[in-house]
């Protein structure tokens, strides 16, 4: 059995989708033979996640499966193995790598 990371894309619609469209990317960790069958698994995830419920303002809001984006194996589940990379290209360097330290100092304050 092989180990697999698997990237799930929904997209969350509230009301009647009359925002600015979000979507959310979950990492999914999948035990399967080979990468096709880790594809298979992730998107039956994705299937059964899909959900609709009212948020606080009774409003519908609709979790929509789109599909599974990337399918990466892992070489092992050890301390420290690299789960998940994506090479990011930025315009500006310095305001991607203060938008990283901030998000590091947001993580260092709530522990």
């Amino acid at each position: 059995m092989n180990w697999y990371v698997a990237k799930v894309i929904f997209r969350i619609i509230s009301n009647e989708g009359n925002h600015q469209a979000q979507f959310d990317e979950q990492l999914r960790l999948i035990s399967a033979e080979s990468k096709c069958e880790a594809f298979e698994k992730a998107a039956k995830i994705g299937r059964d996640n899909e959900n609709r419920f009212l948020n606080d303002a009774k409003q519908t809001v609709k979790w929509q499966f789109v599909n599974v984006a990337e399918v990466k194996q892992l070489a092992a589940l050890t301390d420290g193995a690299e789960l998940y990379y994506n090479i990011h290209k930025a315009d500006n360097a310095d305001l991607y790598m203060a938008w990283a330290n901030h998000k590091a100092a947001l993580i260092e304050l709530n522990n």
